[in-house]
């Protein structure tokens, strides 16, 4: 006979460990290899993907940037280029990656400029438009940016207000003032050196690219005791070519190993980059050992295995765009190359997909045994650290490509919220306006005139039936992503054309596409999100064309048997 489900205490505790033991039998074995190191909070930010011009099917030079917050501000401007008179200057702020204000009190980017910092620098005759959000993008002469938060040795660390330039600052001069990746480098770090970096801002790293060549540029603060009376560089800084046919990735983590600063055509580096260190008591020459820029001022111990899959970024890249090198899960992330050549010449959709990369067939597959739920659902288990996440504010790819005008080779792809299901929309270079609704939002206000709060609204009626939903979701953006890309060979075709006759009509016929067709992804996506409401409601299947009500199907085998388990476990 069947017992009562009211069991004493001692019966239930044992049934529901008898429960939790067989749905744990229906997980795969979890890597272990060793307790996992601690992380840092970096180690959950941002991812930059890079493709050299010869690693990609077009020639273009590709980075990304995903911006992994979940709090942040997320609007976008268009920051339009601009003449200067003789003694204007440009001030600089105090600019938080991470703060956001209620909209009521106004925009971020005019709400800054109430924290000047005191540091005003001459301007130059003229500064290039580009756009930004977080940090500065693209502008119009093809320069391209992307950034990841990597952190450093504690005692490099200057949260002190004699640190006068941030990581956003200096992206935004160099969108002002820089045609190309290398002039970029330069002006960064020489800027960083003279007022000193850091204040908001620990280490970081930036992805720099322009039509011909990208690079790594990682940069440091010199320590809370410089000054600027001190005569020294008030940062450290090294940045290193990405080889022309090959791709790199950078997960939280400096990626930059031993540096030959007498080869310039791929390393440039700061005055101080090894007596900083030596100074620092954080190498010795004397030791034998070459200098390693990264195990100097950002060593990291752990790989994909012995974190469990908090640090599987590294791994998964490089498993995914090299599979014949046979990556593995154990390989300490220190120890991954700079760069490799991949198996295949990667597309920009491509590098869209991998923005997208939630791990599924590998070890630490979100959705493995019932880690998804019943509609395997990735962003349930959440002890691994994918490319893909769900607190992204927004995703960059960008194409910078040498054989177009400069405002019509730039692009900038955007796409708002979680990339699994939202869209890329793309931004020439020459754009000279983006759409008022780009320009607004906040987490903590719904609001129908913004345009992330599309994005939002589409997830929000995806999660709670992800394996079946997905699906809508996934043909939307084979719709509106390959139709903009199907369309833009001709615009570009006819862009360069215009533009040999008069560069503003040019800019006008890029203007109109790239707004036009944002606008009618956004209107998309409201629709797609009020269409999914409907059709999923009460976890049934709505069908509008036949009138019908079904009962949704969709769930994970794995789910059902451990439901099935849980039952018997509670039956006997």
């Amino acid at each position: 006979m069947k017992r009562s489900h009211r069991l004493p205490f001692s019966v239930a505790a044992a049934s529901a460990l008898l429960a939790a033991a067989a749905v744990f039998l229906l997980l795969p074995p979890r890597p272990s290899a060793g307790e996992a190191p601690a992380f840092a909070p970096q180690s959950e930010a941002c991812t930059v993907i890079i493709v050299g011009k010869d690693a990609s099917t077009d020639g273009s030079v590709i980075t990304t940037h995903t911006a992994d917050c979940g709090t942040c501000d997320w609007t976008w401007r268009k920051v339009p280029a601009a003449d200067h008179k003789p003694g204007e200057t440009r001030k600089f702020y105090n600019i938080s990656q991470m703060k956001a204000w209620p909209p009521k009190e106004g925009l971020k980017w005019d709400l800054i400029k109430k924290d000047f910092n005191g540091v005003a620098i001459p301007e130059v005759p003229h500064t290039y438009g580009y756009m930004h959000g977080v940090f500065g993008y693209m502008n119009d002469q093809q320069l391209a940016i992307g950034e990841s938060t990597i952190g450093n040795v504690r005692k490099l660390d200057n949260p002190t207000q004699t640190a006068k330039v941030n990581i956003t600052m200096l992206t935004l001069l160099a969108m002002e003032r820089c045609k190309t990746a290398r002039e970029a480098i330069k002006l960064m770090g020489g800027l960083a050196e003279k007022y000193g970096y850091g204040f908001v801002d620990g280490g970081e790293m930036l992805a720099v690219a322009d039509a011909r060549e990208v690079w790594i540029f990682e940069i440091f603060a010199a320590g809370p005791l410089w000054t600027p009376e001190s005569g020294k560089p008030g940062a450290v800084w090294c940045a290193e070519r990405v080889p022309d046919d090959m791709v790199s990735v950078c997960p939280n983590e400096s990626r930059i190993g031993e540096i030959d600063l007498a080869n310039q055509d791929f390393f440039l580096a700061s005055p101080n980059a090894v007596s900083f260190a030596v100074e620092q008591k954080l190498y010795d020459p004397a030791s034998g050992r070459p200098f390693n820029w990264k195990r100097t001022y950002s060593p990291g111990a752990g790989s994909a295995l012995s974190s469990n899959g908090r640090r599987q970024r590294m791994w998964r890249f490089f498993a995914s765009v090299a599979p014949s090198k046979n990556f593995r899960t154990d390989l300490e992330n220190m120890d991954f190359p700079f760069a490799v050549k991949p198996d295949k010449k990667l597309s920009a959709q491509d590098v869209m997909t991998l923005t997208r990369d939630k791990s599924y067939g590998t070890p630490f597959d979100p959705v493995a045994g019932i880690r998804g739920g019943p509609f395997a659902n990735p962003n349930y288990w959440a002890n691994t650290r994918k490319i893909s996440v769900s607190n992204v504010e927004y995703t960059t790819v960008t194409q910078s490509r040498a054989w177009l005008p400069d405002p019509v080779g730039g692009v900038v792809w955007l796409s708002w919220g979680a990339q699994d299901t939202a869209c890329f929309m793309p931004f020439y270079a020459g754009t000279t306006s983006i759409p008022k609704s780009f320009n607004v939002g906040d987490h903590f206000e719904f609001n129908r005139a913004s345009a992330r709060w599309a994005s939002d609204y589409v997830d929000y009626h995806v999660q709670p039936i992800y394996n079946q939903a997905i699906l809508d979701v996934q043909k939307a953006q084979q719709e509106w992503e390959t139709g903009a890309l199907t369309r833009m060979a001709e615009i570009d075709k006819r862009a360069q054309a215009l533009y040999v006759q008069s560069p503003a009509e040019a800019v006008k016929l890029l203007t109109k596409f790239s707004n036009e067709n944002a606008e009618k992804v956004v209107a998309a996506w409201w629709n797609l999100g009020d269409a999914l409401l409907v059709k999923y409601n009460h976890f049934a299947f709505y069908d509008g064309a036949k009138r019908t009500r079904g009962r949704v199907q969709m769930f994970s085998p794995f789910w059902n048997k451990a439901v099935r388990v849980v039952d018997a476990a509670l039956e006997n």
